[in-house]
């Protein structure tokens, strides 16, 4: 049986913060790599990504209204002010495959993205 060291009492409970320190690693680590997905359809994660990286909460409506016509991507009529609907095509360059989404971008009331949602759509041939 382990006898306690009363002059060194961070030594008596050792293995308790060597635990601590391992469940608060772990935390850390689980966090760091949390997924940000917006679908569950690995088909339009490339898509995911791309949105993800160029238009990040908080992103204005005038940003995210650019982004979108200066690619070329059909806007859809939304009864709501907040939303913003598209139809975003785009060709993934490891595989070459094209996928389409609808996606829904949400905004708060001053404007700014608060999230966006995709889902699947059609994937009609590209126009000329």
């Amino acid at each position: 049986m382990r006898r306690p060291n009363p002059s060194w009492p961070l030594l008596n409970s050792l293995p308790e913060l060597a635990l601590a320190f391992v469940v608060l690693l772990l935390a850390f680590a689980v966090g760091g790599c949390k997924n940000h997905a917006h679908t569950s359809d690995p088909s339009l994660q490339p898509i995911d990504e791309m949105l993800d990286t160029q238009l990040p909460q908080g992103t204005p409506r005038s940003r995210v209204q650019f982004f979108l016509n200066s690619r070329g991507y059909r806007l859809l009529d939304s009864p709501d002010k907040n939303v913003i609907v598209a139809v975003v095509r785009h060709v993934d360059t490891k595989t070459l495959v094209p996928a389409t989404a609808r996606v829904t971008f949400r905004f708060d009331a001053q404007s700014q993205l608060l999230s966006y949602e995709l889902q699947p759509a059609p994937d009609n041939p590209l126009r000329p």
